[in-house]
């Protein structure tokens, strides 16, 4: 798939006007938030769950493709999000998951080409997890928290830091934090490593802070 060629902008396009009509329709009411919220929290789980029989029947289960990627995490977290309105879970989801899936939307690190299944899948969970908080948070069914960016900040480097010590007892990579994506991506503007690791953490917070101010602050409406 070239990067922003025609495919790439138009699944793009897809999942952006998706994202406007789930929170459209809650925010307006047209639509009853909690059928859809508890559909897609399903669709997601069941997705991820076909995901892993399809890979690990392929690959084997090892060090280096255990499903720890951030995106990983944050598909979860939608789920999670979705079927039970936790504050603390629906603001993790919201900050880490338009910033890490939206970013890996953009610059796709795809091993396999379009349209086989793996790339499919791609789509499909990182879309889904960008539609999934869209729709909690501008669809106006969970307000955001005062002090949520940095509570969401403290989540992600915790979650970092973990990886860490994973990536350096396994020789793995999860989080790209030994090493960039073979793909194009935005960390190859920040210098080699351990630099581009820095640039990484400033962007993601001033992400965290643009999205909290895009975020709706209003007291959510009643299902």
């Amino acid at each position: 798939m070239r990067l922003f060629g025609p495919l790439h902008l138009a699944l793009l396009a897809t999942i952006a006007v998706l994202c406007f009509l789930a929170a459209r329709l809650c925010a307006s009411g047209r639509v009853r938030a909690t059928p859809l919220r508890l559909g897609l929290g399903t669709f997601l789980a069941v997705d991820e769950f076909v995901w892993w029989i399809f890979r690990y029947s392929h690959e084997g289960i090892h060090a280096a493709n255990l499903p720890l990627q951030l995106c990983d995490l944050t598909v979860w977290l939608s789920v999670l999000a979705c079927l039970t309105l936790q504050p603390a879970i629906v603001e993790f989801a919201y900050f880490a998951g338009l910033a890490g899936a939206g970013m890996a939307l953009l610059t796709p690190d795809l091993w396999s080409p379009w349209p086989t299944y793996p790339a499919i899948y791609f789509f499909v969970a990182h879309g889904g997890i960008v539609i999934a908080v869209s729709m909690l948070v501008f669809g106006r069914v969970v307000t955001l928290r005062g002090g949520a960016v940095w509570r969401a900040y403290a989540y992600l480097l915790t979650y970092a830091c973990t990886l860490a010590l994973i990536n350096q007892l396994t020789g793995s990579n999860y989080m790209y934090l030994c090493r960039k994506p073979r793909g194009a991506s935005a960390l190859d503007a920040f210098g080699p490593w351990p630099f581009y690791l820095l640039a990484a953490a400033a962007l993601a917070l001033a992400f965290f802070w643009v999205l909290w101010l895009a975020a709706p602050k209003e007291t959510p409406k009643k299902l």
